[in-house]
């Protein structure tokens, strides 16, 4: 989530300005991990907006995506309850379109979508959960990232924030 910029932008050379939106809604999110110790490891995650958002007039689905170390400080061999901390970095994409319909007397009516740009952006990602494991391997995970991205001057501020849940399987010890 993150807050509206507020910036008036005549998209289309109308006169007609648009207001830029917040930044919310739901998003989807892959990922995995992967244990190099028993506390420390890898991982990478793309969060992506399942559905494409109104941007002044446009049309855009921001994709988040990231590289992290892990740690998850687990006491004992086994435990239903593991804490998760994450940091790394990744970059965000912004792709801009518009949707344009036109008929003629042979072909009929067609809508297509035309893309007018895209943006990229640099991010430093930070996060924290909460595994609970219902069984041996499948866990539940409640998380709260925090994505600093510098230069986001499409919406209100660079800092942004996710809350979320996860569903995910464990493969061997965890």
């Amino acid at each position: 989530m993150d807050t509206s910029s507020n910036q008036l932008i005549d998209t289309f050379g109308t006169g007609i300005p648009y207001t830029t939106p917040k930044l919310g809604g739901s998003f989807g999110k892959i990922g995995a991990d992967f244990m190099l110790t028993k506390h420390f490891g890898v991982g990478a995650e793309t969060d992506f907006k399942f559905a494409q958002a109104a941007y002044a007039g446009l049309q855009t689905r921001p994709v988040f995506y990231d590289i992290n170390g892990i740690y998850t400080p687990t006491i004992g061999r086994y435990s239903r309850v593991v804490p998760e901390l994450e940091a790394g970095l990744g970059g965000v994409h912004m792709a801009f379109s518009y949707a344009a319909s036109s008929c003629d007397p042979f072909g009929g009516c067609s809508t297509s979508t035309n893309s007018v740009e895209t943006s990229s952006h640099f991010q430093v990602h930070v996060a924290g959960g909460v595994r609970f494991y219902v069984t041996k391997h499948a866990f539940v995970r409640p998380q709260v990232d925090f994505r600093y991205v510098p230069n986001f001057f499409q919406y209100g501020r660079n800092a942004v924030p996710e809350y979320g849940a996860a569903v995910g399987w464990s493969f061997g010890e965890h």
